[in-house]
């Protein structure tokens, strides 16, 4: 097995397949370059990832991302897609010294080649994110090429979690490729530029997004067979299947931003159901603030309804002695993306209240 990896490895080494329209240096000859393996620890992890493989890291939250550092002119960073439904190409950005670059997949293997972006000898530094969401398909980091790897950065100290829906995974939010009603309909998902993302960048924090387009807290639409109390404990939430581990990652913060596929209901059960969550939730991250959000997208008679649906719960929730709940109401839409969902600049307009709401609770 282990001879037959090493064949893989020099395989994708020598036969690289490179993304159109990313040119290749010549400054540096292909033999001083490196590969390295997904496992190697100076390359940095942060989501709900399944390391059964620990050289076939695979994941399919939106908003997981890989940091690694290296020195050169020359990068090559080898990617699998699921290809899902045999058609289903994931989007991710590149974000290569503070810069973002939008690509999304060709085939089952790409092979990135990032060498235009790089002008010299210095240090760079790398994030790859997935701006997709589950349903999309999982990714999978197969290896890294570069003449050497260097130490990370540190992973910030704060974290926090973003539970919710398609407006969490920033679904229909980016009209900068494909506008509105064209293409495929992930094709303006950028989980890069989600509030949560947005947020958390703000404040300095890691973050993960536990987040599936169309869930409810009691009820989920368009047909789906899944709610978010029932997969919550998951490395896909879409997938339902491999369990998470919650010791991986503790947040300071959660944010929970569900109901607008729910849509009015009746309010005892929907308050019931909600509490009953939280406690879920309280029971993984003992130490958390929770704080609830109302949907962004709604409307005046759903805003209201979640109003007093949310002022409830968090009052039961503190009177049973759970403190350290709060709740956030957003007093307009946002509704200018994709089916109505918020677009990118509205998203930084959530993330503005959402980061500045925090800091007022954790005084970051």
């Amino acid at each position: 097995m282990y001879s037959i990896r090493i064949f893989f490895q020099q395989a994708l080494f020598f036969s690289l397949i490179t993304i159109t329209g990313c040119n290749v240096s010549n400054k540096v000859s292909e033999e001083s370059l490196k590969f390295y393996a997904p496992d190697n620890n100076l390359i940095q992890y942060t989501g709900r990832i399944d390391f059964t493989d620990p050289k076939a890291p695979r994941f399919w939250q939106p908003g997981v991302y890989i940091d690694f550092k290296f020195s050169g002119t020359k990068c090559k960073i080898i990617v699998k897609d699921e290809v899902l439904w045999g058609k289903n190409h994931n989007y991710y950005e590149l974000v290569i010294d503070d810069k973002a670059h939008r690509f999304q997949t060709k085939s089952a293997t790409d092979t990135i080649d990032i060498s235009q972006y790089l002008s010299n000898e210095k240090e760079h530094s790398v994030k790859l994110v997935k701006n997709t969401e589950a349903n999309i398909g999982y990714m999978e980091l197969t290896g890294i090429i570069c003449k050497q790897l260097l130490q990370p950065a540190k992973k910030p100290v704060r974290k926090i979690e973003f539970i919710g829906n398609s407006i969490t995974c920033a679904a229909g939010s980016d009209i900068s490729e494909v506008p509105c009603g064209k293409g495929e309909w992930h094709d303006q998902h950028n989980a890069w530029m989600s509030y949560a993302a947005v947020t958390s960048r703000t404040l300095n924090a890691q973050y993960h997004l536990s987040s599936v387009s169309g869930i409810g807290l009691m009820r989920s639409c368009c047909n789906m067979d899944i709610i978010m109390p029932q997969v919550y404990d998951k490395v896909s939430m879409r997938d339902n299947k491999i369990s998470w581990d919650f010791n991986k990652y503790q947040p300071d913060v959660v944010s929970v931003c569900l109901g607008q596929n729910d849509g009015v209901q009746d309010s005892t059960t929907f308050c019931n159901n909600y509490i009953q969550f939280l406690k879920t939730l309280r029971g993984y991250y003992p130490s958390a603030d929770f704080i609830l959000l109302s949907s962004p997208m709604a409307d005046d008679k759903l805003r209201e309804f979640l109003r007093s649906t949310l002022t409830s719960v968090t009052s039961s929730m503190q009177k049973a002695g759970d403190k350290k709940i709060n709740f956030y109401i957003f007093e307009k839409q946002y509704i200018n993306g994709c089916d109505y969902h918020p677009d990118v600049n509205e998203h930084k307009e959530i993330a503005e209240k959402v980061a500045n709401y925090i800091k007022s609770i954790k005084g970051w």
